[in-house]
């Protein structure tokens, strides 16, 4: 048991480093998977629209409110996963991956 947990507490301390590009990583991951019902959420609300509105909402959407949203939540993400003990830092990225990954492997099949 203790080589589990030693091992799991240096891998995980490896990964403090990539803290910051890990926690992009997930929230740009959460905003694939949820930029497609935003997408279509605000492509029902706009279908009366003008051609130019609706091209310029999306552009504010897509381009300027995921890129803050993507800008602001990682560091934050980053000091919040930085709290966690080395030890579970492996097992949480791993299930945070796979969870978003099942998560949107689930919705594509809805």
């Amino acid at each position: 048991m203790d080589v589990v947990v030693s091992f799991l507490t240096r891998t995980g301390a490896m990964l403090h480093p990539w803290m910051n590009e890990i926690a992009t990583a997930m929230v740009s991951c959460i905003i694939v998977v949820f930029g497609a019902d935003c997408n279509r959420w605000l492509r029902k609300q706009l279908g009366a629209r003008s051609f130019i509105l609706r091209t310029l909402i999306f552009i504010l959407v897509n381009a300027f409110g995921f890129g803050l949203i993507i800008v602001a939540v990682s560091p934050w993400l980053a000091g919040q996963l930085r709290h966690m003990p080395a030890m579970w830092m492996l097992l949480l990225v791993c299930a945070i991956f796979f969870g978003i990954g099942s998560w949107a492997q689930r919705n594509r099949q809805s």
